[in-house]
């Protein structure tokens, strides 16, 4: 990459400034590694973001689509889809270790990333103890691409089977609009009557948006 400062260089950047410094285009080209003809890695990077549209859909992108961009193939999809992986499971341990409450912005990244870009409503339940320890989490229903039956027994049956003391739940807008509806707050307020009969709280209920996430305990609903 010539012309670009030796301190420029992301590496040399992340390594004296911190990983938050680095622009998308920076943390790619880390990432990627090497250009392609005509391309150093920087250009590279800066041209698929544009190509693609964003970070978050060139990883959203399906093997065939992520290989059909110049300068990426099967073996960097595959590296792609382990680095997010391992995310994950980050985000998860860090919640396992009891942090669901003491770090809401973790919660509700964690949450976002295990929904955000998925095509249909899923209703998603994180399970605690009465220190508020993720004992389990999981997908208890998922609808169509506008909706998903949630029925309160269900989520009681399950609660009780994970022996819970209370719950923080979270759903998605495939819509991209997190403002929660009026069908929303009935059937929180629904759950919270039918788990309050076994004496299990319901914590927080989040919606996640495209880039937004509303929280019930935040705007003072349960």
């Amino acid at each position: 990459m010539k012309g670009i400062p030796t301190e420029s260089m992301p590496r040399e950047k992340l390594l004296n400034q911190g990983p938050q410094s680095l622009t998308d285009a920076e943390l790619l080209a880390i990432f990627l590694r090497t250009g392609t003809q005509g391309m150093n890695v920087l250009e590279l990077a800066d041209y698929l973001l544009k190509d693609c549209g964003s970070l978050r859909q060139l990883f959203a992108a399906s093997c065939d689509e992520f290989c059909q961009h110049r300068g990426l193939g099967e073996a960097t999809y595959v590296q792609l889809q382990a680095v997010i992986e391992m995310t994950q499971r980050y985000l998860s341990e860090t919640l396992k270790r009891g942090d669901a409450l003491t770090s809401p912005e973790q919660t509700k990244l964690y949450l976002s990333s295990r929904l955000r870009d998925r095509q249909r409503e899923a209703f998603y339940v994180l399970f605690l103890d009465n220190q508020h320890r993720v004992i389990k989490d999981e997908i208890l229903f998922e609808g169509t691409i506008d909706s998903a039956s949630v029925y309160p027994r269900e989520v009681v049956k399950r609660s009780l089977e994970h022996n819970a003391a209370a719950l923080i739940l979270a759903h998605n807008h495939p819509s991209g609009v997190a403002e929660p509806s009026q069908s929303d707050r009935r059937i929180t307020r629904r759950l919270c009557d039918a788990l309050a009969l076994v004496d299990i709280s319901i914590l927080d209920h989040f919606v996640i948006g495209d880039g937004e996430v509303v929280s019930f305990a935040e705007r003072g609903w349960l």
